[in-house]
This record gives C-alpha cells, sequence and structure tokens, in this order.
C-alpha cells in the first residue's frame, strides 16, 4: 500500500512535545513494499521571535524533514485563534490540497490515514473525496471528550466519521463516547497505543541509578506539559501530606511559575524537584527511579506516561478519568485514585507505598502494550479499506 499519514501533531524539530505517539505507530504499522508519505501541517505563523512563545514555534517549524526513514512534510495553513475553529477543517483542507495534488505525481497513495478527529479528521474527509481515496480517522482524547461539546464540530466530526472507512480510538471509554455522539458501533474499533519497550525498561542496576538522581526514601514522579488539565497542582497538595516523599516534575510550560509558588506557599519547595523539558532518551531512568509515577489528568485517551512507566516497571496512582481504568485494572498497574482531588490522590500513594508490586511483574504487565500489534491491527483496517474502494470503485 501506499499510504499518507495526515496529522498536525506529528512531532517536529521545533515541536519537540508533539505526538511521538502518532510516529511510533506509522513505523509500526508499515509493511513491506508499503510505502510512507507524511503531511503534518502546521499553523502559519510569520515571526520565529521567541517573545510569541508557542505561535514562533510553528514558523520554526521545518519545511522538509525525513523521521525514522520518513519522509515528512510541513505545509502551512492558516489558523484563526479562538474565533475560527468552525471554519479550522476547511481552511486546513484547502490549504493542503495544492500540496497533496503536487505530491500525488510521484506519490498516487491509496488511503490517507489521519490521526485527531477535528481539524485533521475532518479535513482528511474533504480531501480524501476530492482525490477520490478511502481515508481512516483516529481519535485521541480531546478530539472526542471536549470538542464534540460544541455543535457545529459535533456535528462535522459525525459526518465525516460516517464517510470514513473506519474509525479507531485509543481506548474503550473514547469509542463509548464516540457511540454516545451518534456513531455507528460499526464503524469505530478500538487500536490501543504501545509503547517502546526497548527504550523504556527497568534500570540495570537501580539503587545505582537513585544514587547518581541523589534520590532517597520514597519517590514520585508526575511527567508532562505544565497545564492546568495535566493536574501537577495536585500532585504538589498531595506531596504536602506524604512528609516522606521526594516530587519530580518532568516538563515545562504555562504554569511552571505558578506551580513553584504552590510548593512555597505549601512548603513542599525542598521536596519537589522541577526538571523542566525532558527529553524522551532521559525519561527511563526517572521512571526507574520513582517508587511511584502519578498521572494526575482531568482528561486523557491512555496517556503515555502509565504505559512508559510500567514499562519500565513502575507502578501508577492515576485519577479515574477516560482509558486510565482502562490500563490500571490489576495490582501490579498500581492503584486508581478514588476521585480526582489531592486527598484522594494522597490515600492511594500511601496505600500504594505500603504494598508496592513486584517491579519485575509490572514490567511483564506493561509487555501487553506492544506497537507491533497496535500497527498490526491498524494495518489491517488500512488495507481492508483499500480492499473495499479496489472492488467497489473510488469515492464519490
Amino acid at each position: 500500500m501506499k499510504i499518507l499519514v495526515l496529522s498536525s501533531l506529528y512531532p517536529n524539530d521545533a515541536q519537540r512535545r508533539h505526538g511521538i505517539f502518532i510516529e511510533h505507530r506509522v513505523a509500526h504499522l508499515v509493511a513491506p513494499g508499503d510505502e510512507v508519505r507524511v503531511v503534518a501541517p502546521v499553523p502559519w505563523f510569520p515571526s520565529v521571535n521567541a517573545i510569541f512563545g508557542r505561535y514562533a514555534a510553528f514558523a520554526q517549524a521545518p519545511r522538509e524533514a525525513v523521521r525514522r526513514g520518513v519522509a515528512v512534510s510541513h505545509p502551512r495553513y492558516p489558523v484563526v485563534p479562538k474565533v475560527g475553529m468552525m471554519a479550522a477543517p476547511g481552511l486546513m483542507a484547502a490549504a493542503l490540497y495544492p500540496h497533496i495534488a503536487k505530491l500525488r505525481r510521484t506519490f498516487d497513495f491509496d488511503v490517507i490515514d489521519s490521526y485527531y478527529l477535528y481539524p485533521d479528521g475532518v479535513a482528511a474527509g474533504l480531501l480524501a473525496r476530492a482525490f477520490g481515496r478511502p481515508y481512516l480517522m483516529s481519535a485521541l482524547g480531546t478530539d472526542v471528550s471536549l470538542i464534540p461539546q460544541h455543535r457545529a464540530e459535533r456535528r462535522m466530526i459525525l459526518r465525516a466519521v460516517e464517510r470514513a472507512a473506519a474509525v479507531t480510538t485509543v481506548c474503550g471509554a473514547l469509542r463509548d463516547e464516540l457511540l454516545a455522539l451518534g456513531a455507528a458501533a460499526d464503524k469505530v474499533s478500538v487500536v490501543e497505543h504501545g509503547v517502546d519497550l526497548v527504550l523504556f525498561r527497568p534500570p540495570a542496576d537501580r539503587a545505582a541509578l537513585r544514587r547518581e538522581l541523589g534520590i532517597e526514601g520514597p519517590a514520585l514522579l508526575s511527567v508532562g506539559h505544565l497545564i492546568d488539565r495535566k493536574g501537577h497542582d495536585l500532585a504538589i497538595r498531595a506531596v504536602a501530606d506524604l512528609p516522606e516523599c521526594t516530587l519530580m516534575i518532568a516538563g515545562d510550560g504555562p504554569r511552571d511559575t505558578a506551580l513553584r509558588t504552590l510548593a512555597v506557599e505549601l512548603g513542599v519547595a525542598d521536596r519537589v524537584r522541577f526538571l523542566g523539558h525532558v527529553e524522551q532518551q532521559q525519561l527511563p531512568d526517572l521512571y526507574g527511579a520513582a517508587d511511584v509515577a502519578l498521572n494526575c489528568a482531568d482528561r486523557e485517551g491512555i496517556a503515555n506516561v502509565l504505559l512508559e512507566a510500567l514499562a519500565c516497571g513502575t507502578p501508577l496512582v492515576a485519577t479515574p478519568v477516560w482509558g486510565s481504568p482502562e490500563v490500571v485494572k490489576v495490582p501490579e498497574a498500581g492503584l486508581l485514585s478514588a476521585d480526582r482531588s489531592a486527598g484522594a490522590i494522597r490515600d492511594a500513594v500511601a496505600r500504594l507505598l505500603n504494598a508496592l508490586p513486584d517491579r519485575a511483574t509490572t514490567r511483564v504487565y506493561a509487555e501487553r502494550y506492544d506497537w507491533r500489534e497496535t500497527g498490526r491491527q491498524h494495518r489491517a483496517l488500512l488495507a481492508a479499506a483499500v480492499g473495499d474502494v479496489a472492488v467497489s470503485g473510488p469515492a464519490a
């Protein structure tokens, strides 16, 4: 097959926090003889000046790149902040059409594989119709849990779902919600994310690693962008009532100053380590050194943090939201908090520290989340879409 991947979340050198998981998924769905090209649109912005923050990163993104042997292009598309949400799919599709038409001269793709339902998936539907090709959509989280709360966006998503060859969700909770919104049950499949089981693995000498990192006593780790919905503030408040624990926070973002201030106000600044942005290659050491990994988010599909921690042998305390209960469902995985509050998170941490599972058993449980199986399932859906078109002819 010739597969055209479309996602504005695909990572690039200027946007390091973008969806590495999409890159992993794409790498593992390719079979011998397949060809893949990635079109990863980036919002147009005129200046690379750092004073513009994340908008400057849009301008810094390369126009072309090769990642893991796959050619990636980053065409620009217009975005109207806040007020342009309804127009986003149409603007994206219009901007991408000439780029894809040119690409098609040398890469006559069989199928469009899109990630994130809105605007990407809806735009993919428009482009697939224009080029007479089938398309898949993959739901990742807020494209089901948040965006469809708006009536116009929900209507566009459901129309695109109806026309798609197939739709995948990364957890059962997202599938259930998508069906509740009106999607047809036979159209939507759960294809869970995997984890890099080679990179994320238990440390060879955990005691030496902890000494190297200066860790003594119980250590907690919270990984993620420093924004409200990740719940790092809840982790800090929980640690305030766990005097024996140290908390490491890996990530950067707009709430950095507020979180540091909170740690000072609660008198735990000496027990909360702000590590800033940590490259993926360095994360396994942090997971391996921690006794418990925290995920205090208010909404997730299946967060990378969950699978990465487990692969390193580190049990979890996670809030009981969306896909987290589908992962934290056995003792070796850790515990769910009773609810999303600092007190509930504190109680779950205390219970888990009193009866930590064997780390080797935790690792064995993580091995079920293998990217190879994710890729096999996803490619089967792509092949079915291409086969259906081969039998019935191009989409109208």
